[in-house]
């Protein structure tokens, strides 16, 4: 017996046109469609975006505006600011989302584990104890307990109290 797990938001995946070039480009370029693309934060030196595919709930990435595959060609200032903002998103996840730890990492390279490796990134993961289960481990599959719309609409309202 075949069992069958639906995830509707992915039609949106499957049936919209694929962007030509960088993913993280295109976001970085085109601010009046900051909702659409979930955007929840960008200044003159990167933004933060909502992961299509996240590992948890409110799983989003500080992005720089900067092309570049390589963190050691990064500005130092640009760095900086984005280690500033993990500062603030880590406090952002824990007393407005009320996450109970978070994980921030950065995959560089596709040797190292990077899905976009052209456009550095960094994730930062809410976690809550008991977020993973047995689908996770055995399965190889991950089952959300909210929609994702709400909890960017959530994430928006708190950026402004804490960034």
């Amino acid at each position: 017996m075949q069992n069958i797990l639906y995830a509707p938001w992915r039609n949106e995946y499957v049936i919209n046109k694929k962007v030509d070039g960088c993913v993280f480009c295109h976001i970085s370029e085109n601010p009046k469609n900051d909702e659409k693309l979930q955007v929840l934060y960008r200044n003159e030196l990167c933004f933060i975006v909502m992961n299509k595919y996240p590992y948890t709930p409110g799983h989003f990435m500080i992005i720089p505006h900067f092309h570049t595959d390589k963190l050691e060609e990064l500005d130092s200032k640009v760095w900086l600011h984005i280690s500033e903002l993990s500062q603030k998103c880590v406090r952002l996840l824990k007393e407005g989302f009320n996450a109970q730890g978070v994980n921030i990492g950065m995959n560089l390279g596709k040797a190292g584990g990077a899905g976009i490796a052209e456009h550095i990134h960094m994730h930062i993961v809410p976690r809550w104890e008991r977020d993973t289960n047995f689908i996770t481990s055995i399965a190889h599959t991950r089952v959300y307990s909210t929609d994702f719309e709400k909890v960017y609409k959530k994430l928006k309202n708190l950026i402004p109290k804490y960034i």
